[in-house]
């Protein structure tokens, strides 16, 4: 089964994915630890955002690599929810033109991982 960004129960496959497998999903994925930090940073997402993966591994993806998601619709959501799964139109507005972006705000209960999902909206 192919992964979507709309695929039902996303969280749960994306969790027993490989760093290799992350690569090759048809959309941007940042995966963070619970503090923000990115453990993984997929190979769509480095080419849609022109950010080489090596640069932001290890950094806190709210505060030193997407700044502009450091707000109440997405950090701090991450940070009040254990469990979620959540869709938001955005506007991506740092290191590139203004771009809308479609996410999807990805943890599991327990897990202690968090993922970002992204997709270029054409608007």
């Amino acid at each position: 089964m192919e992964l979507t960004f709309d695929s039902v129960e996303l969280v749960d496959q994306l969790e027993s994915l490989t760093p290799a497998e992350l690569d090759r999903l048809p959309f941007g994925l940042i995966t963070m630890n619970r503090s923000g930090d990115v453990i993984a940073y997929n190979a769509f997402e480095s080419a849609r955002a022109g950010i080489d993966a090596k640069k932001v591994l290890g950094r806190n993806f709210f505060t030193s690599v997407g700044p502009c998601t450091n707000n109440y619709l997405i950090a701090q959501r991450f940070l009040d929810e254990d469990a979620l799964d959540e869709y938001l139109d955005f506007v991506f507005t740092l290191r590139m033109a203004p771009t809308p972006v479609r996410l999807r705000m990805l943890a599991r209960a327990g897990s202690d991982r968090q993922y970002l999902a992204v997709l270029n909206r054409d608007d």
